[in-house]
């Protein structure tokens, strides 16, 4: 009973204060006040997409190495970080440390060397993909004319992920192991890059297509009606030539300047 009287008391101390708001109301144009509550549903909603933005933004810090078994990420990750020469072997699992790149910010991120087996890939893409400030992709060019389809279905598979095309990263494909005879250059490396990824997205989309009835359910790569060029993608992308292991092998200094320089313009 005692509560009912506090409810009744509430109410009546504001009911002066309500009817003299709706005698001021009944007197304003009906555009004003059509006015304030558009005003205030924009402030509303602008709090809400702030929100939302604010919350889902993915702090991009993190430069990935890939690419295919033994093409050399591990002893460029190593050489990036110490400048030395390393023994390395196949990797199971990721590796990450700091790196300071070479520019007068002294900016700083996160290079995280994923395995290269093809059953090992997706799953360390799935886990560092979001985090990608930049992706190295590391190519073997001294055997390159061999792996080239590989090279392109990985590549491929990289491109057309939802949150890599959404993120946005810098692509550099850095073209390794430049100190042997046979190696191709980064020039024929991405025109050949080029066409088999032109014919990767043609079997592709027929592939979708047939399963169901669209080809909308993945990420387009490049422009439709046009042969594919790495000049249509969305992100910055840049072709580069190194050797990890340098012209004077293991005593000697690795050929990355060009890389390091990439890196600093991050």
């Amino acid at each position: 009973m005692e509560d009912n009287i506090d409810v009744e008391a509430g109410e009546n101390q504001f009911q002066p204060y309500l009817d003299a708001l709706r005698k001021e109301l009944e007197h304003q144009d009906p555009i004003f006040i059509i006015g304030i509550i558009i005003s205030l549903a924009v402030v509303v909603i602008s709090f809400v997409l702030l929100k939302y933005f604010l919350s889902s933004k993915t702090v991009q810090s993190a430069v990935l190495l890939v690419g295919l078994c033994d093409s050399g990420k591990t002893l460029l990750f190593s050489r990036l970080l110490s400048g030395k020469f390393k023994k390395t072997q196949t990797s199971i699992t990721d590796s990450s440390a700091p790196y300071k790149a070479k520019n007068e910010k002294g900016s700083s991120w996160t290079l995280i060397d994923l395995p290269g087996h093809d059953s090992l890939r997706p799953q360390y893409v799935e886990k560092f993909k979001s985090a990608a400030r930049a992706i190295v992709f590391v190519v073997d060019s001294a055997i390159f004319q061999k792996e080239v389809r590989d090279v392109a279905e990985f590549l491929y598979f990289l491109l057309t992920d939802s949150a890599v095309s959404r993120n946005v990263p810098s692509l550099i494909v850095a073209c390794n192991k430049q100190d042997i005879t046979m190696a191709k250059s980064a020039k024929l490396i991405q025109q050949q890059l080029e066409k088999e990824m032109n014919t990767l997205r043609v079997t592709r989309s027929a592939a979708l297509g047939t399963q169901d009835g669209s080809a909308g359910s993945s990420v387009h790569l490049g422009k439709k009606g046009k042969d594919f060029e790495f000049s249509q993608l969305p992100m910055k992308v840049e072709f580069l030539e190194c050797s990890a292991r340098g012209s004077k092998g293991e005593n000697g200094q690795a050929d990355i300047g060009s890389l390091e320089k990439s890196l600093a313009n991050l």
